[in-house]
């Protein structure tokens, strides 16, 4: 009696199903939740990043950033270079910006700050820069 395609199948899954599967990380992740060793790959060497807020008038529409040129960035969204939530919406002010020595810090702060109330990021561009001023002409 010969054996059928499906039987040979069934045999193949009963010894998949048994055979342990050890799953062993790439890389673990830091303090921060980031793969230092992916990043760096990525990125070649780690260095500093910012954290950005661009609005398009007082108490306006708002948007949470992270990048390592801060200069770049600011420029990209003040010329609409991409598509996205910031040319859709005409959001040209930086109007918060904060530095950190670390890109891994400056990625964890935006995703923390990106949970936080609205009020709460009105209130740390109030702190910081009462009066709403474009802060682009004072980057260097």
């Amino acid at each position: 009696m010969t054996k059928g395609k499906g039987t040979e199948d069934a045999a193949c899954l009963r010894n998949l199903r048994q055979t342990p599967v050890r799953h062993r990380p790439i890389a673990s992740p830091d303090s921060n939740g980031l793969v230092p060793g992916i990043h760096r790959l990525q990125h070649g060497r780690m260095s500093g990043g910012w954290v950005y807020i661009m609005t398009n008038r007082p108490y306006g529409t708002l948007y949470l950033g992270v990048t390592g040129n801060i200069a770049r960035r600011a420029w990209e969204h003040r010329e609409g270079v991409s598509e996205g939530f910031t040319r859709r919406y005409g959001l040209k002010r930086l109007v918060f910006a904060e530095r950190h020595e670390d890109i891994r810090s400056a990625i964890q702060r935006e995703k923390t700050m990106k949970h936080w109330p609205r009020a709460w990021k009105i209130n740390l561009i109030l702190r910081r820069n009462p009066d709403w001023n474009d802060l682009y002409e004072t980057l260097q």
